[in-house]
């Protein structure tokens, strides 16, 4: 049954769409622990201490972390490779490119698929500079996630990656948010204004939130 679910598009697209709710869902709750950083090294060292502890007792330490990180790798996997898939099928259904692109096609569906590619880029590159160190720019401090985080918006391509990262996420949030809605059922001719609506505020909440990180390190404002 799974996998007859699996094998259909329809089952694709559902699995992309809830994947994808998934993953923005993510991105609020780590836009709004991100904006502690405004209140200085205290607040955003103790909720990088949080994320390590939440769950406890109950959990073991960073058991709740890394069931959270299991549970983000798996929707990633499954939205790319969902994704793929379809794009696939488009391509087989398809096999003549169109002479001129659809007249009523967004800037953001036309780059969904380039702007995945840029995102699943920027993931490698963010756990590897912040996560474990590895590409990190200064002396990477295990605990202190706010020096880290200052260390790497203080170098000119930390924040050019960053930059464009969050630019391509806001596109894909744009699109991916309406496509969702649209493929579980929500959209209707008295719902698509509010879903519209959402989507937009909701690429632009994220963009500027994620961005505002950057330029507050820049600006001096954290430091």
């Amino acid at each position: 049954m799974a996998l007859t679910f699996w094998q259909s598009t329809l089952g694709k697209k559902i699995v992309m769409g809830v994947t994808g709710l998934i993953m923005i869902g993510y991105l609020c709750a780590h836009l709004l622990g991100n904006m502690k950083i405004f209140f200085g090294p205290g607040e955003f060292n103790g909720y990088g201490h949080w994320l390590r502890v939440m769950g406890a007792p109950v959990l073991h330490h960073q058991w709740g972390l890394w069931i959270a990180r299991i549970v983000l790798v798996a929707a990633v996997i499954l939205h790319a490779v969902s994704a793929y898939q379809l794009s696939r099928l488009d391509i087989k259904a398809r096999p003549q490119r169109y002479v001129h692109a659809k007249p009523r096609m967004s800037y953001a569906t036309r780059t969904m698929r380039w702007g995945g590619v840029i995102l699943a880029l920027f993931i490698v590159w963010h756990i590897l500079d912040l996560t474990t160190g590895t590409t990190h720019s200064g002396g990477f401090q295990e605990g202190h996630p706010y020096q880290n985080v200052v260390d790497t918006f203080s170098t000119w391509y930390g924040n050019v990656i960053y930059i464009v990262a969050m630019l391509a996420m806001g596109m894909h949030v744009q699109h991916g948010f309406w496509s969702a809605a649209q493929t579980l059922g929500a959209g209707s001719r008295t719902r698509d204004r509010a879903l519209k609506a959402t989507a937009n505020g909701l690429a632009i909440l994220l963009t500027a939130g994620f961005i505002s990180i950057p330029v507050g390190v820049m600006t001096g404002v954290v430091s």
